[in-house]
This record gives C-alpha cells, sequence and structure tokens, in this order.
C-alpha cells in the first residue's frame, strides 16, 4: 500500500516535472509540452489503476492552485480555458495505456508500452482534448480538428519514447513495471 501511494506521488511529480521543459504556445492557446509523456508513462509503467490515479493526483494539485502546468498554470481557471479537455482528459488517458498495457501480456513490454501509449495517450486524450476545446472556443469539429494536426508528429514521437523507457525499465527492474507484475 505504502509503495503504491508512492509511486501514485513519483508519477504525479514526474508529469509536473516533464512541465517544466520548455514549451512552445501556438495561436490556438493550447501549448507543445511533455506533460502528454508523463501522462503516458503512468499507464505503462504503473497500470490502470495507479497510474490513473497518479494523473488524478496531478490535476488535483492543479485545481488547488499549484502551477504544475506547463508554463506555471494553475488553479480553477485551467478548467475555463483552450486546454481543459486535455487536463480533464488525463487520469483517464493514463488509465486507458495501463489498460491497454495489462491486456497486451502476449506482446514484448516495448511494443505493448508503444501501443497503450498511443491509443491511450493520443487517441483518449485528443477526444477529451478536442471536446473541450470544442466547448470552451465554441467551434464545431471541422474547425478543431485541423488545428490538433501539428501535434500529431509530437506525440508519435512521445509514444515511441514511453515505449522505449519502459522497455529499458522493464529490463534494468522488471518489477518496477507494475503493468506488467
Amino acid at each position: 500500500m505504502e509503495r503504491s501511494l508512492a509511486l501514485v506521488a513519483i508519477f504525479a511529480a514526474l508529469t509536473a516535472a516533464l512541465g517544466l521543459m520548455p514549451n512552445l504556445m501556438l495561436a490556438s492557446g493550447v501549448p507543445i509540452t511533455a506533460q502528454s509523456l508523463g501522462v503516458m508513462l503512468c499507464g505503462t509503467v504503473l497500470g490502470a489503476k495507479r497510474g490513473g490515479l497518479a494523473a488524478l493526483l496531478f490535476v488535483a494539485l492543479v485545481a488547488l492552485g499549484l502551477p504544475l502546468l506547463a508554463g506555471g498554470r494553475g488553479g480553477l481557471g485551467v478548467f475555463a480555458g483552450p486546454t481543459m479537455g486535455f487536463v480533464v482528459g488525463f487520469p483517464i488517458a493514463a488509465f486507458a495505456t495501463g489498460f491497454i498495457m495489462e491486456q497486451t501480456r502476449n506482446l514484448p513490454v516495448g511494443v505493448a508500452a508503444g501501443i497503450a501509449a498511443a491509443i491511450g495517450g493520443i487517441v483518449v486524450l485528443y477526444a477529451f482534448g478536442i471536446a473541450g476545446f470544442m466547448m470552451v472556443l465554441n467551434k464545431g469539429l471541422m474547425e478543431a480538428l485541423p488545428v490538433f494536426v501539428w501535434y500529431i508528429p509530437g506525440d508519435l514521437i512521445k509514444a515511441v519514447l514511453a515505449g522505449l523507457i519502459t522497455a529499458g525499465l522493464a529490463r534494468a527492474r522488471p518489477a518496477s513495471v507494475l503493468s506488467r507484475a
């Protein structure tokens, strides 16, 4: 129990730390950031339950006002901005990534982690992100989709990185990849 709580806190902190990397704000108001890599790793390493809880802890800390999002953003105002859907989607994306990782035990860890990160950390996260963007800015789907095309190559790179990092961790310390335990 204590180990699980510590890992949830560590991965929430990892997601926060990835927000410190320089981000690039695009005209859409949605920055290019490394935090989605943290969400992917929450799922690929911790599994569905713990990964979702780590991302939920991160979102709760943001809601409490800690400036943990890229660019030092935090507080309830974040949930009224164009990135609202992504922030709300973090726990669901981490859970989905972990669930897929747990269901693909027959695949090598790196391959499973890359696939899980792409589906959970891109497809699921974008579903929430685009929906939130559309709601906040009162845009239609055909207006919102072209905005996010520019983010996909970077997110695919993050999914590959999540696969490589998880595979490396599994080789170095197999018991630490809880999605495979």
